[in-house]
C-alpha cells in the first residue's frame, strides 16, 4: 500500500531539518578553527595550560624559566670577645659595680645597680682631653705645644694641675654639660661645686664613655687615634685595673683612664675604672672606708677583668 501524499511530505521536512542542524553544527565547529574568529579565542581559552605549567602556549616568555629572587647573603658572625658577662664574686668591703659594654651590638651587661653614681676622680680627664682636642678642631684651631704637653701629662700621669688648667680652658661644668649630651650618657650628674673631680658617673655611663671616644665622637676625627694612643701608654700609679687582667703584650692595646682619690668628707676611698679594648668598654666603680687606701680598689677592678676574661675563656 503507498504512502499518502501527505505523510511523505511531512518526512521530507523531517529529513531536510536534520540535514540543516547537522550542517550547521559542523559550520560552528569549522568556525573555531578560522583565524580572526571569535570562537577561536574561546576554545584556546579552554585548552592553555594551568597557571603552573609554561611553554605551551606559544608566548615567547612563557619558554623562559621562572625568575628566582637571589639567595640572601648569610649573616656575619662576629667574633668572640675577649671577654663575658658572668656573675662576678668577689670577698669585699664597701660598694663596688661595674658594666661590659658590646660596642659593635650595643648590648650592654652588669649587675642591676650598674646605674648607681660615684664620683669618677681622674677618670674624667679622658674627657676633659677630648672635649678639649674636638672643640680646638672645630673652631679651625690647632692647640699649642704646651697645651699638647697638658694632654699628654693628663692622660699619661694623671697630671691635676694640667686637668684643671684644660677644664677650664673648656668652660668648666658646660663641659660636663656636653659630655652627657654628645655620648648619651644616662645616669651621670655634673657636680654640685663644679669641679671635674667630683663628676658623677656609673658604671653603665663609664662604658658609654668610652664607646663615645672609641667611636670617634668624643674627640673628633682628627684627634680620636692621638687620645687613644695617649691612653694605651697610661703609665706610674695609674696604671691598673681591668688591664692587669690581660697578657703583657695585650695591655699595650687597651686604653685606659682611671681615678683615685680619698674622700675626706665622706671618709671614703673612692676608684674607678674604664679599659677600651677591641669591640668592648668596661666600666668599673668602688667606693669602701678610707683607710683600704686606693690599691684596695684597684684590686677589685683588676679582679673583674680576670672573671670576665675566664669567662670568655671557659665559653
Amino acid at each position: 500500500m503507498s504512502t499518502p501524499p501527505k505523510r511523505r511530505r511531512a518526512r521530507r521536512a523531517t529529513t531536510v531539518i536534520a540535514l540543516v542542524v547537522v550542517l550547521a553544527a559542523l559550520g560552528i565547529a569549522g568556525m573555531r578553527l578560522w583565524p580572526g574568529s571569535p570562537l577561536a579565542a574561546r576554545a584556546a581559552a579552554r585548552w592553555e595550560n594551568p597557571p603552573d605549567l609554561t611553554g605551551a602556549t606559544g608566548d615567547p616568555e612563557s619558554s623562559r624559566a621562572p625568575s628566582r629572587e637571589p639567595a640572601p647573603a648569610p649573616e656575619k658572625t662576629l667574633d668572640p670577645l675577649p671577654v663575658r658577662a658572668t656573675d662576678i664574686k668577689i670577698d669585699h668591703t664597701g660598694w663596688y659595680s661595674w658594666a661590659l659594654l658590646d660596642t659593635r651590638t650595643g648590648e650592654m651587661s652588669g649587675p642591676a645597680d650598674r646605674t648607681e653614681l660615684s664620683t669618677t676622680a681622674s677618670l674624667i680627664k679622658s674627657w676633659i682631653g677630648a672635649d678639649f682636642l674636638r672643640r680646638s678642631a672645630e673652631q679651625g684651631k690647632t692647640p699649642s705645644d704646651s697645651r699638647m704637653a697638658q694632654v699628654k701629662t693628663m692622660i699619661r700621669d694623671s697630671d691635676n694641675t694640667a686637668a684643671q688648667s684644660l677644664y677650664e680652658a673648656n668652660g668648666g661644668s658646660p663641659s660636663i654639660k656636653r659630655l652627657i649630651s654628645m655620648c648619651k650618657l644616662k645616669d651621670s650628674k655634673v657636680a654640685a661645686d663644679g669641679g671635674w673631680s667630683r663628676t658623677l658617673l656609673s658604671p653603665a655611663d663609664i662604658t658609654r664613655l668610652g664607646a663615645c671616644i672609641a667611636d670617634g665622637t668624643a674627640a673628633g676625627p682628627k684627634y680620636t687615634n692621638y687620645l687613644l694612643g695617649e691612653m694605651r701608654q697610661v703609665r706610674g700609679t695609674g696604671d691598673f685595673g681591668p688591664r692587669k687582667a690581660f697578657p703583657a703584650t695585650e695591655q699595650k692595646k687597651i686604653a685606659i683612664k682611671n681615678g683615685w682619690v680619698d674622700r675626706q668628707r665622706e671618709q671614703e676611698y673612692h676608684v674607678s675604672c674604664m679599659a677600651i679594648g677591641d669591640g668592648w668598654v668596661i666600666g668599673v666603680m668602688t667606693k669602701y672606708d678610707i683607710s683600704k687606701g686606693y690599691t684596695y680598689g684597684a684590686d677589685i677592678c683588676e679582679q673583674v677583668g680576670e672573671q670576665l676574661r675566664a669567662a670568655a675563656a671557659d665559653r
